[in-house]
Formats: C-alpha cells, sequence, structure tokens
C-alpha cells in the first residue's frame, strides 16, 4: 500500500511543478508580449516595463488568454497603431515559444 501512496505524491508533486513552470512561462510570454507591444507603441524602456507588467497583471482577470489579449489589442488600437487581431494572437503564440525557449535554456 506505501508504494501506491509514493506514486501518488509522485504524481501529486510532478503536477504541482508542472502547473508552476506553466504559470511562469506564461507570465514570461506575457511579458514578452508586453515588450513587444509597447515597441509598437513607442514607449520609453521606463514605459515599457511598467506596460510590461500591466500585461502580465491583466492575465489574473480571468481564466485563459483572452483578458491579455483584450489589454493588447485594446491598448494598441485605441492608440492608432495598425495591427490585426490575428497579428496580436501570432504575437501571443511567439512569445510562448520564446518563453519556453528561455526556460529550457536556464534549466
Amino acid at each position: 500500500m506505501t508504494n501506491l501512496n509514493d506514486r501518488e505524491k509522485a504524481f501529486e508533486n510532478r503536477f504541482a511543478r508542472d502547473a508552476e513552470l506553466q504559470f511562469k512561462v506564461t507570465a514570461r510570454r506575457n511579458r514578452l508580449l508586453g515588450n513587444w507591444a509597447a515597441e509598437k507603441l513607442g514607449l520609453t524602456t521606463a514605459e515599457a516595463d511598467a506596460y510590461a507588467r500591466e500585461v502580465v497583471a491583466a492575465d489574473f482577470e480571468e481564466v485563459g488568454d483572452d483578458d491579455v489579449f483584450r489589454k493588447v489589442y485594446g491598448d494598441l488600437t485605441a492608440k492608432g497603431v495598425e495591427v490585426t487581431e490575428h497579428e496580436v494572437r501570432r504575437a501571443m503564440e511567439d512569445k510562448l515559444v520564446e518563453a519556453r525557449r528561455q526556460f529550457i535554456e536556464e534549466v
């Protein structure tokens, strides 16, 4: 019976590690996306850092990526930046790949 309990505990630990890693990757993706959008908005370095933090914080509004998408796309279009929904979603995908790559390189 202890073998089964050990396996269950190992599974729970792995699940927790995977969830934490996914959270960190998503947060990094959002920061990278924020920097991408800040460049399009023509923000200064300090403004870009603050904006990237806002994008990361936007992810806590609801489950999924729609809150981040709405934040970035809304800010870009509000400032008159010519960007399509597809371009923003593509940037989100590209930045997710970049964030994963960064984590792999760090390990």
